[in-house]
């Protein structure tokens, strides 16, 4: 097994200048999901990775394309690819996501965020770590096998979808719902989160809650403010009354990172254009990342009784709006062999301890663990994702290539 170990990671390795040219083409396709302003789909990326597939002897791709009538092709890319193992009794799947955020403000960026720059290890680009980096490691592990005729010890499977950083309605919940292709003992990794040292793997989530809180006043002169009622002071107090929320949701769990749960006040929406005007309204955000010990029903009731208090104190009304609720789905095992199996490979690949742990994020690894799949979240990143200067290290992509290698030569 250790010939063989050593002959695909080898392989692996020869596939570094290839690697770097996929991550090339991809980032030059900006895949972003029509929520956005710019957005067109992921389907012209999709077209492209089909291609290359094809071109690299792999078989039939199997189609999922959700139907969405917002952008040109009126549907949203999810495929397939599989090779075929030793046994057909489990399998092994890599899922990775197309579509790609905006890059935020062009003058963060040194360069075009669309036009790969290599700068020592680094691949600086969108989409280069989320989830180029994970596509190209499921996608090339596979390859070895292929090329070099070896079979894996159980069918291994890419799985590509679209929809990812816009809820997944289009993407894994849209296959999920509508497919029969996953199995209990079916072996996910999902490489869209981790750390610098590669050794978590995330088998946990905390419970999500976006909040959108608009408060109702009375617009008027700044100089006469008896005259109006000032939205925004009293939004502003909602904020401080809600500054002690870790005291009453304060247990903590070491399995977490961080250990307690989250409220945290984000974005405010811009109120009044000028100086000397009191706003009759005020708009601002929480994002809240809940232990899943926390009823989230009881939190958002929580919410709901401090703005009923500064209704009333303030006379001005509250509206709350819930851009997204996810409750934390059942976490996976941290005995289960895909975690088991991962850690193996992490120590062999990387010489680190990997273990399970649980994130304040959401992946669409919940999504999984609500239909009773055994999923785990892992890669070694930079943790650039969403952030301008994205960047992907050429070694972690070709290491974690040969992690996903040594899953595949593994038997559960």
């Amino acid at each position: 097994m250790e010939e063989i170990r050593n002959k695909i990671f080898t392989q692996i390795e020869s596939y570094r200048e290839d690697m770097i040219d996929i991550q090339r083409q991809l980032t030059a396709i900006p895949a972003m999901s029509p929520d956005y302003k710019e957005g067109k789909g992921e389907m012209e990326k999709a077209q492209f990775l089909i291609e290359y597939l094809g071109k690299n002897g792999f078989g039939e791709i199997e189609r999922y394309d959700a139907p969405d009538e917002r952008v040109p092709e009126k549907a949203r890319a999810n495929f397939i690819v599989r090779l075929k193992g030793k046994s057909s009794a489990r399998r092994f799947w890599v899922m990775a996501h197309l579509d790609v955020v905006p890059p935020g403000s062009l003058k963060s960026w040194k360069g075009d965020p669309w036009t790969l720059r290599i700068e020592g290890d680094s691949l600086i680009g969108r989409g280069t770590e989320d989830n180029h980096q994970g596509l190209v490691s499921g996608l090339f592990a596979m390859k070895a096998f292929k090329d070099l005729g070896i079979e894996p010890e159980c069918d291994a499977c890419l799985i590509v979808v679209s929809d990812e950083e816009t809820g997944s309605k289009y993407g894994i919940d849209y296959v999920l719902k509508n497919t029969d292709l996953f199995g209990k003992d079916d072996l996910i990794v999902v490489p869209d989160a981790g750390e610098a040292s590669g050794a978590m793997i995330e088998v946990a989530e905390k419970s999500i809650v976006w909040m959108e809180i608009e408060t109702t006043g009375k617009e008027c002169h700044a100089s006469t403010p008896a005259l109006g009622i000032n939205a925004h002071r009293a939004s502003a107090e909602l904020i401080v009354e809600l500054g002690d929320l870790h005291k009453k949701y304060s247990r903590k769990d070491p399995v977490y990172d961080p250990p307690e749960s989250t409220f945290e006040p984000t974005k405010k929406l811009a109120n009044v254009g000028s100086i000397n005007t009191i706003p009759g309204s005020d708009t601002i955000y929480y994002d809240c990342r809940i232990l899943p010990e926390y009823d989230v029903d009881e939190v958002i009731a929580f919410f709901r009784d401090k703005a009923d208090k500064i209704e009333k104190k303030f006379g001005v009304k509250i509206q709350m709006k819930f851009p997204q609720i996810s409750k934390a789905a059942p976490p996976t095992p941290v005995k289960a062999p895909i975690v088991k199996m991962l850690a193996a490979a992490i120590k062999r690949v990387y010489g680190v301890e990997a273990k399970p742990m649980g994130i304040g994020g959401g992946t669409v690894a919940a999504f999984f663990r609500r239909y009773g799949y055994s999923a785990a979240v892992w890669s070694r990143i930079l943790d650039t994702a969403h952030q301008p200067e994205e960047s992907c290290s050429i070694s972690n992509m070709i290491n974690d290539t040969k992690v996903f290698a040594d899953v595949m030569l593994q038997k559960a």
